[in-house]
């Protein structure tokens, strides 16, 4: 690994940019290493090792689970919720309310959300789902959380989230299209009273079969069949 480090520095030199070692850190992904790699060195500058690192807005941990980001996006939206409950008291109109809930508070629980939805666990996914209960309630005091959602015209997230599967990851124009396999033969798929466009992956781990390949492979699947 040292070497392909060097490599790179080397590169980046030679195009005019300097890689700042103090700025990179390094991240054993993985279940726990008994003897880990030494450590890497950038430009004289020890690499730092970390378990979780923040990456565009994204926490990302070594064990490739999502708690700590969740947290984060919990941590977050409270402040924000806060500024919600100010403007209720102030006399702001539900739909104020709800402008400002989509546009100040529900993007930050929904971003980047192409990279962990699949793989949440049904708690985690429960606990950003608790952070939309938290505005309903405030916007529409009283009703209970169904009502609200159509009160407000808005859907629940997880439903946002699959539903942006559908519209954007499993739309052949999509940009991200291009990682899934090659389809299976027509010739062949056509004349399936169940055919699947493409093979479903072998997997021996559920964290695997909720990686983003796997899941829209089966998410293509299953709306073909239904």
């Amino acid at each position: 690994m040292q070497s392909f480090v060097d490599e790179l520095v080397s590169q980046s030199t030679q195009t005019g940019m300097t890689v700042n070692g103090k700025k990179t850190k390094e991240m054993l992904i993985g279940s726990v290493i008994k003897n880990p790699p030494v450590s890497l060195s950038l430009n004289d500058t020890d690499v730092d090792r970390v378990s979780t690192f923040k990456l565009l807005g994204v926490h990302i941990s070594n064990d490739l689970k999502w708690t700590q980001h969740v947290d984060a996006i919990s941590s977050k939206i409270a402040s924000r919720l806060y500024f919600l409950r100010q403007l209720k008291r102030a006399g702001a109109t539900s739909g104020d309310l709800m402008c400002f809930y989509c546009t100040v508070i529900r993007p930050i629980i929904e971003y980047a959300s192409p990279v962990w939805h699949s793989s949440l666990t049904v708690s985690q996914s429960d606990v950003l789902e608790s952070l939309q209960k938290r505005a309903m309630n405030v916007i529409f005091p009283g009703y209970d959380y169904k009502t609200a959602l159509i009160n407000g015209g808005v859907d629940t997230l997880r439903s946002r989230r699959e539903r942006f599967f559908v519209r954007h990851v499993l739309n052949e124009t999509s940009c991200l299209h291009y990682l899934l396999p090659p389809k299976r033969d027509e010739n062949i798929t056509t004349k399936l009273r169940r055919s699947r466009p493409f093979e479903n992956s072998k997997t021996n781990t559920n964290r695997f079969l909720n990686s983003f390949i796997p899941y829209t492979v089966l998410k293509i699947s299953s709306s073909v069949l239904s």
